[in-house]
């Protein structure tokens, strides 16, 4: 099979292709670059491998970088563009199922491929468009299945990871897994304690966010893959129920890991340590906080001034975009109107401050002035006192309700 018009992601990286082939080597587009471009999809990063050792591409190249030069690969830096090019390579043994204990460079692209993991990534394309397909990979992309390449319980044993992977790839591409493909999941699913929770966590946010998820959260509950990831082993139904979300991409991880939290019900005070636990970062911990408490009100009904001015317009706006998770309409319209309508959008807009109320209410410091603020924050927000600072001041002298 030959392709045309190639993208220009593979157009600007040509002439590092033609360098190597003009010294005499093999060189390729691999992975899963080749794969996105047959499936008409935008292509993110362009992966090269080459039959040149890492020191017979650095005598062609003048500017590299070792980037992994260990396993072979190194940053080609040519006319402006950087490029990842890897030596043909097969791998040892995998004694901690995610790395190989070493790689063997080869000149055969053929040895090189077969270590890939699936037959949808195992393709490679030659400068002039050639596709080599050495596993099928055209008919499980014609058919919509994630396939191993080669014996899939040696592959997973090779690197656990790459059962993620491939729920992930079923999750992002809306394929199926081939049923040899599942069953050696099924049987290799407890690898997965042995790969980092970062690892794992980068894949399964990629399957949650992905429009068909569905296809990927079946098969992570039917195989028990969920039973080795943080804080999910006894919600086996409620990943099954995510699984019957309207089939919509989540634009951010915070969309994602809010809405499925939500679905498993996670009390307030369990949320932090359940995302910790997934090595999630604190602002998106932060971000998830925020929505959950939007979508508690919005599920409820509409927006108040109260809720709105907590949550801010940002969150709410981002809430109101996760609605169609649960047949709710968005109110965008309104929503902006009622948040411009509020006198203050936090409490530094108050005219006054702690240090206003020292220096003119005739009371020493004490715990008075956090509940004063409190007060006044509440009455301006309602509207009940203007924003102004002698008027607030006033208030504050004439009211017998403060504690002072």
């Amino acid at each position: 099979m030959k392709l045309t018009n190639l993208p220009v992601e593979f157009a600007e990286a040509q002439p590092v292709l033609n360098a190597l082939q003009a010294a005499g080597f093999e060189a390729y587009f691999v992975g899963g670059s080749v794969r996105d471009v047959l499936l008409g999809k935008k292509i993110h990063d362009v992966d090269i491998a080459t039959s040149a050792l890492p020191d017979e591409m650095k005598a062609i190249f003048p500017k590299t970088i070792d980037v992994g030069i260990q396993h072979g690969t190194i940053l080609v830096l040519f006319h402006g563009g950087q490029y990842e090019v890897t030596t043909f390579r097969t791998e040892s043994t995998y004694h901690d199922f995610r790395r190989p204990d070493h790689v063997t460079f080869v000149r055969s692209l053929e040895e090189d491929l077969k270590r890939r993991d699936f037959t949808i990534n195992a393709f490679a394309l030659d400068p002039s468009g050639d596709l080599i397909d050495l596993f099928d990979g055209l008919a499980d992309l014609d058919q919509k299945i994630i396939r191993a390449v080669g014996d899939p319980q040696e592959r997973f044993h090779e690197d656990a990871l790459r059962m993620m992977r491939g729920l992930r790839f079923a999750s992002q591409l809306d394929f199926a897994i081939e049923k040899e493909t599942l069953a050696a999941i099924y049987d290799y699913h407890h690898l997965l304690g042995k790969i980092s929770i970062e690892r794992i966590q980068a894949e399964f946010t990629q399957l949650l966010m992905a429009r068909d998820r569905r296809n990927g959260l079946l098969p992570f509950v039917e195989t028990e893959c969920y039973l080795y990831c943080p804080g999910l082993k006894d919600f086996g139904a409620e990943l099954l129920e995510a699984a019957d979300l309207p089939e919509l991409p989540f634009e951010k991880a915070s969309h994602a890991w809010a809405v499925l939290i939500d679905q498993m019900g996670l009390a307030d005070k369990k949320i932090g340590s359940f995302m910790k636990s997934w090595k999630l970062s604190n602002q998106l911990i932060a971000d998830v906080r925020a929505l959950l408490k939007g979508l508690a009100v919005r599920k409820k009904g509409n927006w108040t001034p109260d809720s709105l001015y907590a949550l801010g317009l940002g969150y709410a706006e981002e809430v109101e975009n996760l609605l169609p998770f649960y047949h709710l309409s968005a109110e965008h319209p309104s929503l902006a109107a009622l948040y411009d309508a509020l006198p203050i959008k936090c409490r530094e807009e108050l005219a006054v401050n702690g240090k206003d109320l020292l220096e003119n209410i005739d009371v020493p410091q004490g715990p008075w002035i956090g509940t004063a603020l409190q007060q006044i924050e509440q009455l301006v927000l309602h509207q009940r006192l203007p924003n102004d600072r002698e008027k607030i001041l006033q208030y504050l002298k004439e009211e017998k309700e403060i504690d002072f």
